[in-house]
This record gives structure tokens, C-alpha cells and sequence, in this order.
């Protein structure tokens, strides 16, 4: 589908807007975990996550051919609607966010700040994301979807730059919410021809890929109710399936409790906060600890974009409750 060049391309796309992301090596978590660990700290973006190289990619692309278009729809639980304003704002383009009531009220003021024009409906993301497509046909907006060709070579810029710093990687672990993060970690390790294990994470609160990966086709469920947002998904993308099955070797479920647990151990080993479905990598490889022991091991963590107040009321509540008053490491 994509060649070397134009992966540098977008790469090159994403570095007018941006820097290159940390990619670190992080002692304290190579003890807890037995192995050599790299995180890719896609928490250091302009928007505190992965996705804005993808809105900025989708939206270079889309001006070029049209260079008119009245403006952008789409819907989201924060990040992708956040990369979409941030790049909008960038190119000129009216962009309008449709999320779900109750959404992270954080990540909604984020998106106004970054220029948004945002639309709460619906209980989940998959209403929204309905309401915005009727819209979409209604006021002749481009939508936007979460899972795009454009997006996940965006997004494979940043699996491009922790590949080629550290080529050696026994295994990389990768959260799915749409699906263009693992997408694009699995274009970028095949453009360069190496043999990284790719694994996906989901949240045993909404696994629909996990049990379309299990199910090899395509397998709805009825809620996403996780508190790692960014996992919410009930419809896995037909599309994202295909490559993740011919490009992962497996998907991990972890559970909200543990993601707690690595958000945690994010903050104490490295200082870095992480929202729910940024710290899913490093749950997965807790889980995972016999399997990994010895190996070089690489865990992206994907955003840091957590409301202070799901942090009191999840990871730090149930510290307290694990430690019988007292806060646990």
C-alpha cells in the first residue's frame, strides 16, 4: 500500500509541525518489568498524544487536492479530535468535533482551545460518530473517520522513529482504540524489513478487537464501559482488522484495575503521566512479565491526556484502597 519514501514523506510532513518524540530507556521500569525497556513517549506531542501526526498528514493531503473544502466533522473521545483542531488550525480549516456526554471534560476544552467548534451527543463514541456522519451529509463537511490511510501513515511516523533508533526490538507493545497506532507501528516495522512482535492491547471492557482477532472477522459489542477512554471502542474498523491480523501476533486484554496500576508505575519509574490507554502497553507487558523476561522490549506510550479528576477518583482511589490507606507505588 505504502512505500519507504512516502512514509518519510509524512515524516517530513509531521516535523514542520513538530518535534521527534522521546524514545527512552527507563532503569527503574527495566527492573519492574525483568527486561531492557524503550518507551516512545507519545504523551511529549503538541496535543499530549500520538494522533496529531495523523491530522496533520490527512489534512496536507486533503488541501492539496482541495484546496476550497469547507470544513472538517468528525467525532471522537478526545485525541483524535484534538489532533484534527491542531491541524486545522495549522491549514486553515474549519473543523467541527462531535463526542459523547460525559466525554473527558479536559480533553473537551482542549479542542476548543485548539480551535474546535464542539457538539456533545449520544451516550458512547459509536453515537456520536453517527450523528456526525448524518451532519456531515447534511451541511457538506468532509468527515473524518478515526481509522484512514492518511491517518495511519501519520501515525507511523512516530513507530519510524522508535524503529529506527532502536531496530533490535524483541516485541513492541501497542494499544488499539481504532486502530491506526498498531497499524501504523505495523507499516512502519514492515517498510523496514525487520522482525519485531507486534501486540496489540485492549481493555477486557471493550475487546471487540481482541475477539475479531480471536474470530477472524469482524465482532461488535454492546458497551465499551472502560475508564481508559481511549480503548472505548464497540465496531472495530473492517480495514484495521485485515492488517492487524496479518501484522500482530496477538492482542492482550488488561483491565482497568491494572492500567491503573501502570499509570502508577509510570509516575514512579519515569515521572510521566499517562491517560488509560497510554498506559495499556505497559499493563500488557506487566501481565506479560515471564513471557518478556531478558528481551528488548518497547511500549509506546501513546498519550497523557487524563482529566485530574479520573486520575483522584481511578488510579489514585484504588492505590489507597490497595494499600489500606496509604498510597501505593
Amino acid at each position: 500500500m505504502f512505500n519507504l519514501a512516502q512514509l518519510e514523506h509524512a515524516h517530513a510532513i509531521v516535523g514542520a509541525a513538530m518535534s521527534p518524540t522521546p524514545a527512552c530507556a527507563w532503569p527503574l521500569l527495566s527492573e519492574r518489568l525483568g527486561a531492557s525497556v524503550i518507551v516512545k513517549h507519545e504523551n511529549h506531542t503538541p496535543i499530549g498524544a500520538f494522533k496529531v501526526r495523523g491530522g496533520l498528514v490527512y489534512l496536507d493531503r486533503l488541501k492539496r487536492e482541495r484546496p476550497h473544502i469547507a470544513g472538517l466533522i468528525s467525532a471522537t473521545r478526545g485525541n483524535h479530535g484534538q489532533s484534527l483542531a491542531f491541524a486545522g488550525s495549522r491549514y486553515h480549516v474549519p473543523v467541527t468535533i462531535y463526542v459523547p456526554s460525559g466525554n473527558s471534560v479536559e480533553k473537551n476544552r482542549a479542542m476548543r482551545a485548539f480551535g474546535a467548534t464542539l457538539v456533545e451527543h449520544g451516550e458512547d463514541f459509536q453515537s456520536a460518530r453517527e450523528e456526525a456522519e448524518r451532519r456531515a451529509r447534511l451541511d457538506g463537511l468532509e468527515f473524518v473517520p478515526s481509522f484512514h490511510p492518511d491517518l495511519v501513515m501519520g501515525v507511523a511516523t512516530y513507530a519510524l522513529e522508535l524503529l529506527r533508533k532502536a531496530p533490535d526490538l524483541d516485541v513492541l507493545y501497542v494499544p488499539i482504540g481504532q486502530g491506526s497506532g498498531i497499524c501504523g507501528c505495523i507499516l512502519a516495522r514492515d517498510l523496514l524489513g525487520l522482525t519485531t512482535e507486534i501486540v496489540g492491547v485492549q481493555s477486557t471492557e471493550a475487546p471487540s478487537y481482541a475477539l475479531s482477532f480471536a474470530a477472524g472477522t469482524v465482532v461488535t459489542t454492546e458497551t465499551s464501559n472502560t475508564l481508559a477512554d481511549g480503548m472505548a471502542t464497540r465496531v472495530p474498523d473492517p480495514d484495521a482488522l485485515a492488517i492487524i491480523r496479518k501484522g500482530a501476533s496477538r492482542i492482550v486484554q488488561v483491565t482497568d484495575g491494572e492500567v491503573a496500576a501502570a499509570i502508577r508505575a509510570y509516575w514512579t519509574d519515569t515521572h510521566n503521566l499517562a491517560e488509560g490507554a497510554g498506559a495499556a502497553a505497559l499493563a500488557a507487558a506487566l501481565q506479560d512479565k515471564l513471557k518478556i523476561r531478558g528481551k528488548r522490549v518497547g511500549l509506546v506510550l501513546s498519550g497523557g491526556n487524563i482529566d485530574f479528576d479520573l486520575f483522584k477518583r481511578w488510579v489514585a482511589a484504588e492505590a489507597v484502597g490497595a494499600a489500606g490507606g496509604k498510597v501505593l507505588a
